[in-house]
C-alpha cells in the first residue's frame, strides 16, 4: 500500500486545521486521534475504491454476511497493521513528537457487538479481505452499543456506551444510498401489468435507513472490502405545527420512534414492547440490506433475476436476520412482479444459515400478534411458505402427525425462525464438530432427516492478525525469529515452532508471558485500582455471562479454596489471581446475581490478610475487545468450563491457545478439537461427557444431594450462599442456591451440572498448579499449544465456507490502480522508498 510520509504529515496537519481550527501545539488527544485516523483512511482509500471498481468491472459472486453484531474493536491499530503501514505512521508521529500509544488509547471500541457471535463476524470479514475474497458485512450502526458496564456496590449497572460521542473517522456516510423500510400498515391489493394479483402496504410507518460504510482492510493485499451499517431515522420526524402548538414531545414522536431502532444492541425483550423493538431491528437491517443488493442488481441486469443467485450468496449469522428470507420474496414479488415459484427458486439458491446454539430457548420464536402487527405482508408470505412446506412434510411423513406438528414453521402461536431458515436455505452449518453432530442427532434431528445434504460443519476460527500479531507483538517477534514470516496469513506454519523447545527458547517464552502479565497488571491498576501479583498464576474466564458457561462453578471453587486456606493454615496453594470479565444481558436476573457473587467474594478475599498474598479475585469492568487484547496474552489458564454439549464452539478458547494459555475445560464445543490438535496432556480436561449427561437425563437420575453429601467442603460453599457469610440478608444469592439444590421456575435442580462436575474441576485445578510449579514443563505445554493453533485461524474457516458453501473466486491481483508498498524513513522527507 502506497505511503508518502510528507503527504501523511500534510494531511494530518490539514485535518486539524479544517476540522478543529488548530495546529499540532493546540490539538488535544482526541483531535490528534481523529486527524491520524482520517489521514490513514486517506492512504487506505485508494485501494478501497480500486477494490470496488474491480468488483464492478468484473462481476463475480460476492458474499454478504448479515449479522446483528460485528464486534470490531478499535480500528486504527488493526487497519495500520493490515495495511502494513504501522511502522511508517509511528515514525512520522515520532518525528512530530506525538506518542502513538496515547493516540491509540483515544479510540473507543466500536459499540457494534457483544459476544462471540459478533467477534466471529469481525474475524470473518478480516479473513475474507486478507484472502482476497469479495465478502462484505451488513448490520446496524448502534448509537449506544449494548451498554457500558459499571460495577456499583458489586452490581452490574448499565450506562449508555456513547462510542459515537465524537464522529467515527473510520466511517463514510452514504446518504445517496438511503432506503425506506416500512412497518405496520395494512395489506392492499392491485394488479401487475400482466394481470396477476399484486400486494402492497398502505398506511405504514416509514423509516429511513441510511448506510455508513467502514473499510475492511486485508493484510498484505490490495483488497479492502466493506462493512455497511444502517442507521434509522424518520423521513418526517419533526412536526413543526405540533411544535408551534407547544406539543413538543408529540412533535418529535416519529423521529424518536424511528431512532429507537438503531439505538441499542439487544434491548431488553422481557416484555412485548422489547420484543417488538428487537423484531423491528432485525427487519430493519435485513430489509435495507436486501433493498441495497436488489437495487444494485437491477441497475446492472434489469428485472431478470435468473442470475441473482450466481452473483449473491447471503450468509445468515444465526436467526437474527432470518426475516430476510420472506423479505426477499416480498421485494421480488411485490416490487418486481416475479412469480412465487421463480422468487422461491432465487431465495433457496441465495441464503445459507449458520446455527450458533444448542439451547432450544435461544432459537428465536416470534409471537404471531407481534410479528403480524409489525410485518403484515411478511407474515402473509411466511404463512404461504409454511402452507407449501407442510404439504411436503405430510407427503414425506403421512402418518407421523407429531413430526408434522413439530416441524411446522408456524406453531403454538409462534413463528419458528430457525425452522424457516433451514427450510429456505441451501446450507445449514454448525460451528464445531460436536455442535454439528448434536444438531443432527438431537436439536435439529427432524430437519437433518428431511434435508441431510444441507447440513455441514464449519469449525470457527479467529484472525491471528488481531489476536496475535497486534495483541501480542513480543510473542509475534518470537515466532517470526524462529520460523520467519508467512504465519500471518497461514497459521499452520506455527507447527514449525515445536522443535524450538531448548532451555533458551523456553526461557524467552516465559519472559514474554511475564512481560504481558505485568502489562495487564499495570492496566488493571490504572483502570480500576486493582493491585495484582504479576508473579501469580493468571486463571482467566472472560466471555458472555450465561449460566451454561458456568462462571458460577468457577467462583464456587474460589470460595472452596478460600475456605480451605482459612481452615487449614498449612494449606498453601500456588499463588493465583482469578480474573473474570463478562457482561450479563440487562434482563438476565440470575446472571447478574452471579456477577454480584463474584464481586462480593472478591471484596472479602482481597481484604483478608490471611490469604490475599496467595489468592486474589478480579472482575474486569466493562469487558471489551481492547481489554481482551491485553488479557489474552497475559493469561496462564484459559477457563472453558461450559456444560458438555451446550457450547456451540467458543472462540475465546482459540485466542487463549494461540497466546500460550493452557485450556482448563470440558469436552465441549471446540475444546475437543483444541485437545485433538495440542494433545490432552497439554490441557486440563474434566467433567461429564455429552453422552454421560444424555444418559443421566434419559434416566432422570440426577440428584444434587449425592454430590453435596460426598463433599462437605462443597456443601459448605453452597450453604454459604444463604447462611449470611457473604450476605447478612440471606436473600441476595438465594436464587442461585435454590437453583443448585432444589430447582426453581419449573426446572430441576442444577440444570447445568455444576455440582456433578465440581470435584473433577478441583482435581484439574490442582493438576494445573502442580504443572505450573515446573516452569520448563509448563512452558513446553504452552509452546505445544501455540504450535498447534493453526487449525483455528478464521482464514481456514473461510476457506472451508468458500469450498463447501459460498464458491467464491478470489479478486484478481494486483488490484488495478494499486502500487507497490512504500515506507517513510523520516517524517521530514518528501520522497518515498520501496519497502
Amino acid at each position: 500500500m502506497y505511503f508518502d510520509a510528507a503527504k501523511f504529515k500534510e494531511n494530518l496537519e490539514g485535518r486539524l486545521k479544517r476540522q478543529y481550527g488548530k495546529d499540532i501545539s493546540q490539538a488535544n488527544k482526541h483531535d490528534l486521534f481523529d486527524a491520524v485516523s482520517a489521514s490513514a483512511l486517506e492512504v487506505i482509500m485508494e485501494n478501497w475504491m480500486a477494490t470496488r471498481h474491480e468488483y464492478e468491472k468484473k462481476p463475480t459472486k460476492q458474499l454478504y454476511y448479515l449479522s446483528a453484531e460485528f464486534l470490531m474493536g478499535r480500528a486504527l491499530s488493526n487497519n495500520l497493521i493490515n495495511a502494513e503501514i504501522a511502522a511508517q505512521v509511528k515514525e512520522v508521529l515520532k518525528g512530530m513528537n506525538i506518542d502513538y500509544d496515547m493516540i491509540e488509547d483515544q479510540e473507543p471500541d466500536a459499540g457494534l457487538g457483544n459476544g462471540g457471535l459478533g467477534r466471529l463476524a469481525a474475524c470473518f470479514l478480516d479473513s475474507l479481505a486478507t484472502l482476497d475474497y469479495p465478502g462484505h458485512g451488513y448490520g446496524i450502526r448502534y448509537r449506544y452499543g449494548m451498554f457500558e458496564q459499571r460495577i456499583e456496590n458489586g452490581y452490574q449497572v448499565e450506562y449508555p456506551d456513547n462510542w459515537l460521542a465524537h464522529r467515527d473517522p473510520w466511517e463514510i456516510k452514504r446518504s445517496d444510498l438511503a432506503v425506506t423500510v416500512k412497518f405496520g400498515g395494512n395489506i392492499a391489493y392491485g394488479k401487475t401489468p400482466d394481470g396477476r394479483d399484486r400486494f402492497y402496504i398502505e398506511n405504514a410507518e416509514e423509516v429511513t435507513a441510511t448506510p455508513y460504510d467502514m473499510p475492511i482492510v486485508g493484510y498484505g493485499t490490495g483488497t479492502v472490502n466493506t462493512l455497511r451499517l444502517w442507521q434509522a431515522s424518520s423521513p418526517d420526524g419533526f412536526d413543526l405545527q405540533l411544535f408551534n402548538n407547544m406539543e413538543y414531545n408529540r412533535a418529535v414522536e416519529k423521529q424518536n420512534s424511528a431512532e429507537n431502532i438503531s439505538l441499542v444492541l439487544y434491548p431488553n425483550d422481557s416484555g412485548p414492547s422489547g420484543k417488538a423493538l428487537r423484531l423491528k431491528q432485525q427487519y430493519f437491517f435485513s430489509s435495507a440490506s436486501l433493498q441495497d443488493l436488489v437495487r444494485h442488481y437491477v441497475a446492472d441486469y434489469g428485472t431478470d433475476f435468473s442470475k441473482f443467485a450466481d452473483l449473491h450468496v447471503i450468509q445468515l449469522n444465526d436467526t437474527h436476520p432470518v426475516v430476510a428470507i420472506p423479505e426477499l420474496m416480498r421485494i421480488l414479488m411485490d416490487e418486481y412482479y416475479v412469480g412465487w415459484d421463480d422468487a422461491w427458486k432465487v431465495v433457496t439458491k441465495t441464503f445459507a444459515y449458520t446455527n450458533h446454539t444448542i439451547l432450544a430457548e435461544a432459537l428465536e420464536k416470534w409471537p404471531i400478534p407481534i410479528f403480524q402487527g409489525l410485518l403484515p405482508r411478511i407474515y402473509q408470505i411466511v404463512e404461504e411458505i409454511n402452507r407449501r412446506f407442510m404439504i411436503e412434510v405430510r407427503e414425506k411423513y403421512p402418518e407421523d402427525y407429531a413430526k408434522q406438528n413439530r416441524m411446522s414453521i408456524i406453531n403454538n402461536g409462534k413463528i419458528y425462525m430457525a425452522w424457516l431458515a433451514i427450510h429456505a436455505s441451501f446450507s445449514v452449518n454448525g460451528v464445531a464438530e460436536l455442535h454439528t453432530r448434536l444438531l443432527k442427532e438431537k436439536e435439529l434431528h427432524d430437519w437433518y432427516e428431511l434435508y441431510p445434504s444441507k447440513f455441514n460443519n464449519k469449525t470457527n476460527g479467529i484472525t491471528q492478525r488481531r489476536w496475535l500479531l497486534s495483541a501480542n507483538p513480543e510473542l509475534s517477534d518470537f515466532i517470526t525469529a524462529r520460523i520467519g514470516h508467512g504465519w500471518e496469513k497461514d497459521l499452520t506454519l506455527l507447527k514449525g515452532l515445536e522443535k524450538f523447545d531448548s532451555d533458551k527458547d523456553l526461557k524467552e517464552l516465559i519472559k514474554i508471558k511475564e512481560n504481558n502479565k505485568r502489562r495487564l497488571a499495570d492496566f488493571l491498576k490504572n483502570a480500576q485500582g486493582e493491585i495484582i501479583d504479576a508473579d501469580s498464576i493468571f486463571d482467566v474466564q472472560v466471555k458472555r455471562l450465561h449460566e451454561y458457561k458456568r462462571q458460577l462453578m468457577n467462583i464456587l471453587h474460589v470460595m472452596y479454596v478460600y475456605n480451605r486456606m482459612i481452615e487449614d493454615p498449612s494449606y498453601k496453594p500456588a499463588k493465583k489471581t482469578y480474573i473474570f470479565g463478562a457482561k450479563s444481558a440487562s434482563g438476565y436476573r440470575r446472571a447478574k446475581s452471579i456477577i454480584k457473587l463474584i464481586t462480593t467474594v472478591a471484596e472479602r478475599i482481597n481484604n483478608d490478610r490471611r490469604v490475599n498474598d496467595r489468592l486474589h479475585v478480579v472482575f474486569v469492568e466493562n469487558y471489551r475487545v481492547s481489554v481482551a487484547e491485553k488479557i489474552f496474552p497475559a493469561a496462564d489458564i484459559s477457563e472453558q468450563i461450559s456444560t458438555a454439549g451446550l457450547e456451540a464452539s467458543g472462540t475465546s478458547n482459540m485466542k487463549f491457545m494461540c497466546n500460550g494459555a493452557l485450556t482448563m475445560g470440558t469436552m465441549d464445543g471446540a475444546n475437543i478439537e483444541i485437545v485433538e490438535e495440542a494433545g490432552k496432556e497439554n490441557a486440563f480436561i474434566f467433567g461429564l461427557l455429552t453422552d454421560e449427561i444424555k444418559k443421566i437425563e434419559e434416566n432422570h437420575s440426577y440428584n444434587p444431594q449425592d454430590y453435596l453429601s460426598r463433599n462437605p467442603g462443597l456443601m459448605k460453599v453452597v450453604e454459604q450462599l444463604v447462611d449470611g457469610t457473604y450476605d447478612p440478608t440471606h436473600q441476595l444469592f438465594k436464587e442461585l442456591h435454590d437453583s443448585l439444590v432444589y430447582g426453581i421456575e419449573g426446572n430441576r435442580a442444577d440444570v447445568y451440572y455444576v455440582l456433578a462436575d465440581f470435584d473433577d474441576y478441583c482435581r484439574a485445578q490442582e493438576e494445573a498448579e502442580k504443572l505450573y510449579a515446573d516452569k520448563k514443563a509448563w512452558a513446553k505445554a504452552c509452546l505445544k499449544n501455540i504450535a498447534n493453533a493453526g487449525k483455528f485461524s478464521s482464514d481456514r474457516t473461510i476457506e472451508d465456507y468458500v469450498r463447501d458453501i459460498w464458491h467464491l473466486k478470489k479478486l484478481p491481483r494486483p488490484v488495478e490502480g494499486s502500487k507497490p508498498a512504500v515506507k517513510a524513513t523520516t517524517a521530514k522527507k518528501t520522497t518515498t522508498k520501496k519497502a
